[in-house]
């Protein structure tokens, strides 16, 4: 495998266990963060932001918000992070 072939998007989606949920507010509407999307950065940290939906209803602004410093939810990306990997190296190729 040639180390210059460039990979520009490394991304997974977590969906937020219902006791680690949290709700915020945007453009004057209160959402409730459901999904946590982590990309992998080209020095091998992670960045993360959380989606959700409005707690009125409907479908609403697809917009994200800032993960809170939280031990928890920092150990949910961390564990999502290590699973994507596994499974991954562990791809059998195009089906």
């Amino acid at each position: 495998m040639s180390d210059d072939l460039e990979v520009s998007a490394l991304a997974i989606n977590v969906t937020i266990p219902e006791t680690l949920r949290w709700t915020d507010t945007r453009r004057g509407e209160e959402f409730t963060l459901t999904t946590l999307n982590v990309r992998l950065l080209p020095d091998g940290h992670l960045a993360v932001k959380a989606y959700g939906r409005p707690v009125a209803g409907g479908r609403g602004a697809y917009v994200s918000f800032p993960v809170p410093d939280e031990p928890a939810l920092a150990a949910l990306v961390s564990e999502a992070a290590g699973r994507a990997a596994g499974l991954w190296a562990a791809h059998r190729g195009l089906g």
